[in-house]
């Protein structure tokens, strides 16, 4: 899907060559019975009439018109253009839409638009009319292929703000697509192929192992989860050298269990097919390396995706069996069925070979954090608070939230063992954090961060399908370490802007309130 920027009034927007138009309306903007543009003229009789209220998703359809040459519009509120906001609005205007086939879209934004409110139209325009069409006989691809999108006013700022809504929507769905494939048709090998062909330009390096390999570099605890499965583990390491090869690069770890039917400790049949999502966070990070390819910052950054299934065959680890990481530490595994941060803490500890200025890894790897915090924000884990406090204010951005989540010493208590350095789990209370407890073990020579996205990487039911996250928080943080290196760098590490600062007081209140309130 193309998306197009133009400086155009309403009255010339409905004179595009377009099949259908939105006009995204804010509720601060009032329409006027007498104007002589004919939406404005309208919208303000539905109003009156009591047809149309000026709240977020609400949408006033309009056909053929008199002095409107585009034959369907539909007005869309964006209320205060809040992201939830405009997500609705675009979502509610396309369901109105959907059914005509429309190949060329215009998209209007009334009132003052910002940067911030062009890129979440437009991601969640491609987010509604996303269609899956890989394993299908007879697939319903989307029609619609170019957006024009226009506003009374145009700047620099704004035309950026298109081609990152251009990239992100291209990292998005390609994660998307990866996440949705039957695991038959996402085995560790085409993902090691997908990354190969992402990598292929001149800022990229991709570099594959396979068992051998990962044998070499003494990574016991990936390879113990893959010993069950037929099919071949790879570990990916794909460099995206967007600046001076002085510059520390940005390490993103994402989670590639392909598949995970728990292994020995085999999980309930109901929903496993879901399972297929639990390589969301390798998905991810592939999808954050198309974007960074069209968009080409001035940033280094590494991706690692240890990729395998976990499987109950004849060889597979069992639980009790003790096993000795890369770092050294050996770890008993209780429970096969928690194999995410065996198979993240080896690649965790690869990290450390590039001298990260940073490492975040992401992960659907916890059940606990999805009864903590849904399927709204993802779970933010950081034992460093600038990081944290730039990836919250990404997530805010972006409209891809996430949660920081607490890293007290004493939750690691119950992964204390008798028969190894530690348990791979605790007990069921606070699950989310003393699995990422476990991995901050492996971390301890740079800045780390967690994101656990059990909750968010995919919706179930009806709607069932990955939703691309969190691409768009991971490529707003790393965009905004490309545009003010020096503010974020501190004697190599990072540095706290004062709106970062704000921003984590603003965090830390909100937690406060929600406390005493008791919803925390």
């Amino acid at each position: 899907m193309n998306f197009e920027f133009q400086k155009l009034s309403l009255s010339h927007a409905m004179t595009a060559s377009v099949d259908a138009l939105v006009v995204l309306w804010p509720s601060q903007v009032q329409p006027d019975t007498k104007s002589v543009e004919p939406v404005s003229r309208l919208v303000a009789q539905a109003i009156s009439h009591g047809d149309f209220e000026l709240k977020a998703g609400a949408v006033l359809s309009l056909y053929s018109q008199p002095g409107m040459a585009t034959r369907h519009v539909v007005v869309a509120c964006s209320a205060d253009n809040l992201p939830g906001q405009v997500r609705s609005a675009m979502q509610a205007a396309w369901g109105a839409l959907k059914a005509g086939k429309i190949k060329r879209l215009g998209v209007h934004v009334v009132g003052e638009a910002t940067a911030q409110g062009l890129q979440l139209a437009l991601s969640s325009l491609a987010d509604a009319s996303y269609s899956y069409t890989t394993t299908l006989s007879k697939p319903k691809a989307r029609t619609l292929k170019n957006v024009l999108i226009s506003t009374t006013h145009e700047s620099t700022e704004l035309r950026q703000a298109v081609a990152h809504a251009q990239a992100l929507v291209a990292g998005v769905e390609l994660a998307k697509e990866w996440a949705n494939r039957p695991a038959n048709h996402a085995t560790p090998t085409h993902l090691a192929e997908t990354a190969k062909s992402i990598a292929s330009g001149r800022a990229f390096k991709c570099e594959v192992l396979g068992p051998k390999e990962v044998a070499k570099l003494g990574m016991g605890a990936f390879m113990a989860v893959a010993q069950g499965a037929a099919e071949p583990l790879r570990f990916i390491v794909m460099r995206y050298n967007g600046a001076a090869a002085s510059q520390a690069p940005v390490v993103l770890v994402g989670k590639g269990i392909t598949f995970d039917t728990g292994g020995i400790s085999i999980k309930p049949a109901p929903e496993m097919d879901e399972m297929k999502y639990d390589m969301g966070g390798a998905a991810s990070v592939l999808g954050v390396f198309k974007a960074l390819g069209e968009l080409k910052p001035l940033i280094n950054v590494v991706g690692l995706i240890p990729a395998t299934e976990n499987m109950p065959d004849g060889l597979a680890v069992k639980p009790g069996d003790v096993v000795t990481s890369m770092s050294g530490q050996t770890i008993e595994i209780l429970n096969t069925d928690a194999e995410g941060r065996l198979v993240l803490c080896d690649a965790l500890t690869y990290a450390e070979r590039f001298k990260p200025r940073a490492v975040i890894d992401i992960a659907t790897l916890t059940g606990a954090c999805v009864i903590a915090l849904g399927a709204v924000r993802t779970g933010l884990f950081s034992s460093d608070d600038t990081l944290a406090i730039q990836l919250q204010q990404a997530g805010e951005t972006s409209g891809d939230t996430c949660w920081r989540m607490p890293l007290d010493d004493d939750y690691a208590e119950g992964l204390k063992s008798r028969f190894a350095d530690v348990a791979n789990v605790a007990g069921r209370a606070a699950g989310s954090v003393t699995a990422a407890k476990f991995l901050q073990r492996f971390t301890k020579s740079f800045a780390w961060a967690h994101l656990d996205i059990a909750g968010t990487a995919w919706r179930s039911g009806a709607a069932k399908g990955s939703t691309g996250r969190p691409v768009p928080l991971l490529l707003q943080y790393l965009l905004s370490l490309a545009a003010a290196p020096a503010a974020t760098l501190a004697n190599g590490k990072p540095k706290a802007k004062a709106s970062d600062k704000s921003l984590g007081k603003a965090v830390i209140k909100e937690k406060s309130k929600a406390r005493a309130s008791g919803k925390s």
